[in-house]
């Protein structure tokens, strides 16, 4: 059988993920054990609320609860590709120990949480450890011909599934027996550790009320942002039209006036008075260009994000390779925050991370746009070192959009824009 044979890589393909599987099985029995203590914790804590010591003693109890099931999410996540929301109630602010209690109580996810501790530490953990225990059974037979007739046979037992082991041609059939215990349990091993994940979302999903909740409290926290980002705008735009173009128009008139005092007498002051004049009106009027280019770039209206991205890229003085596959365009409002934020990206990177190039990538999937911005820069971005990328989680929120980053230090820097949307061709 040589090494790239169909049945070399089946092989190695059942050792491989049978025995991850197997090892991960086993972590979750441990936290599955875990959770039958974390059961009688709540529990105690809970029936504590009447003589007074139970507020304070039922928040840390119920976290600690909620950082077990988190895990268990996560696990199911990662491990078996079965996604499992948050599904908590948002806490209400400046709560009392005794009102938090009463939130705790009343969220419905904390119940199933606790419901799902008995189910795992039951039926759970029979799942997870079903591949180990057929592995030590398949050791068990392995053993039984050379311990068959010894002191130690009376503890291995007389019976090897369904066969009587009483002599040595019966203890290598329990052998034989024992050896297909091994790739039955590495086969078996990666089903049920996604049948564990799946019961494991039956129970600690977010139920419709949460969903629903949670949406209204994100829409109201978007609602808000975008209402305090358009007063901020605005004030932008009052600032800069106060402190630039009006004062050049202002200017301006005053100089035309000086010039129309001294045009009879003096022609050659009023035609230098006219000059100036004429200089004032060029500098407010790039002003207004550059103020209304902040509101609205024309290449964004006239010729999409594409080509907008793509001017974006040729004057940043970062090398930035551009690589655009859409099919049409979105809305303006997803244009413009998708404009802005990579805007924002791209002036990060040439301020703050030291970068020489980088690359953007747009695309759409799953109805959803997607850009990606890479830079060759230290690294060490995050939302909280600075107001740009917090801006940019706040332009996005009010169209449900979001924004992945992945930037260790030392680099590269690697953040992923999403907005759902949909295309006009």
């Amino acid at each position: 059988m040589t090494s790239g044979s169909p049945v070399a890589t089946m092989t190695r393909s059942l050792l491989r993920d049978g025995g991850l599987a197997t090892l991960r099985g086993g972590a979750l029995a441990v936290v599955a054990v875990t959770e039958l203590v974390m059961f009688v914790v709540v529990v105690t804590a809970g029936s504590l609320i009447g003589v007074g010591v139970g507020p304070f003693m039922l928040p840390p109890a119920v976290l600690l609860m909620r950082s077990l099931t988190d895990r268990v999410r996560a696990s199911a996540g990662a491990w078996s590709g079965v996604r499992i929301a948050s599904p908590y109630l948002p806490e209400p602010a400046g709560s009392t120990p005794l009102r938090r209690c009463h939130h705790l109580l009343g969220d419905r996810a904390n119940w199933r949480d606790a419901l799902w501790l008995v189910v795992d530490s039951s039926v759970g953990i029979l799942l997870t450890l079903t591949p180990l225990l057929l592995i030590a059974h398949g050791f068990r037979g392995l053993a039984m011909p050379f311990l068959v007739g010894s002191d130690a046979a009376d503890w291995l037992g007389s019976w090897y599934v369904v066969i009587p082991v009483d002599d040595q041609p019966t203890a290598w059939f329990a052998a034989i027996l024992g050896l297909a215990h091994f790739p039955l349990a590495l086969w078996s091993a990666p089903h049920l550790l996604k049948l564990h994940a799946r019961l494991a979302a039956t129970l600690l999903s977010p139920t419709e009320v949460t969903r629903l909740t949670n949406r209204v409290q994100h829409l109201a926290e978007s609602r808000d942002d975008a209402v305090g980002s358009q007063a901020t705008e605005l004030r932008r735009i009052e600032r800069d039209l106060h402190d630039g173009a009006q004062t050049h128009l202002v200017a301006m008139g005053m100089t035309l006036d000086a010039a129309m005092r001294v045009l009879d007498s003096h022609p050659e002051a009023a035609r230098s008075l006219m000059d100036e004049a004429k200089n004032s009106s060029a500098k407010a009027l790039q002003q207004l260009r550059d103020l209304v280019r902040g509101i609205q770039p024309p290449v964004l209206v006239d010729r999409g994000i594409a080509d907008a991205i793509r001017t974006l890229a040729i004057e940043n003085p970062l090398r930035i390779e551009t690589t655009i596959d859409l099919p049409g365009r979105p809305s303006l409002a997803v244009e413009t925050a998708a404009y802005f934020s990579v805007s924002e990206l791209l002036n990060n990177a040439m301020k703050h991370s030291g970068a020489h190039s980088g690359a953007i990538n747009v695309h759409y999937e799953s109805g959803r746009l997607v850009i990606n911005v890479s830079d060759n820069g230290g690294g060490g971005a995050n939302t909280e070192g600075g107001t740009g990328l917090r801006g940019i989680e706040k332009r996005l929120a009010p169209l449900d959009g979001f924004i992945t980053i992945l930037s260790p230090l030392g680099g590269p820097t690697m953040v992923t824009i999403e907005i759902p949307c949909g295309l006009a061709p």
